[in-house]
């Protein structure tokens, strides 16, 4: 039986070749049974070594310690999240967002194409390895772009986030080489704006 009280990998909702030609069938697989299962083990070794430490009360660099956990956990997380607003192109990838989603992106950025024009830019300079993100700030109501370094550098505090696109090269390398760009735009085809939409209406309740 799995312990709650660690990661596990989670399933693709589609098949490894579904999101091909945009993301291959090699690179996919690469990038979850690899990459992805780094952050999890990476995370509950270090789990591990906490619950020792508390138990043998041997605690040593704290400050380190925290630092590389947050690090895989926001690996973990914004994978689970990028997976998830990913979808087959014509199949549920692709389009508009909708409904209130859509309003919310006309208001904030004055149009669709201006949002996409934003997020691409946000994406493709992101410094190193890194994600963007469309986030929500329930206090204002205001959609906004947020540049992760790493995953865990730059995040805003208590913003959920909608959408997430990961930049770091592992994500394109072997169907993009170095050319991020050309990934960033083959990432509007299988965008799944419906779980996006999703994830808008849940946290402006």
């Amino acid at each position: 039986m799995e312990d709650s009280r660690f990661y596990t990998l989670p399933k693709l909702p589609y098949d490894y070749a579904a999101l091909a030609p945009y993301i291959s069938e090699e690179q996919l697989r690469l990038h979850h049974q690899k990459h992805h299962q780094a952050y999890v083990n990476g995370a509950n070794a270090l789990f591990e070594k906490l619950d020792k430490a508390r138990k043998d009360n041997t605690f040593t660099d704290m400050k380190a310690t925290l630092r590389e956990l947050s690090f895989h956990i926001g690996g973990f997380m914004l994978h689970n999240l990028f997976w998830e607003n990913l979808a087959p192109a014509g199949k549920g990838g692709g389009g508009v967002p909708k409904s209130e989603l859509a309003k919310a992106i006309d208001g904030e950025f004055g149009s669709i194409d201006r949002f996409r024009k934003e997020f691409s830019q946000a994406a493709a300079s992101a410094e190193g390895s890194g994600w963007a993100a469309l986030t929500l700030c329930r206090k204002t109501g205001r959609p906004l772009i947020m540049q992760i370094e790493k995953h865990n550098v730059n995040v805003f505090p208590g913003f959920g986030i909608l959408m997430v696109l990961d930049v770091w090269e592992h994500a394109y390398y072997l169907d993009y080489r170095n050319d991020r760009a050309k990934f960033v735009d083959a990432f509007w085809n299988i965008v799944n704006w419906d779980v996006v939409g999703q994830r808008f209406d849940t946290l402006r309740r």
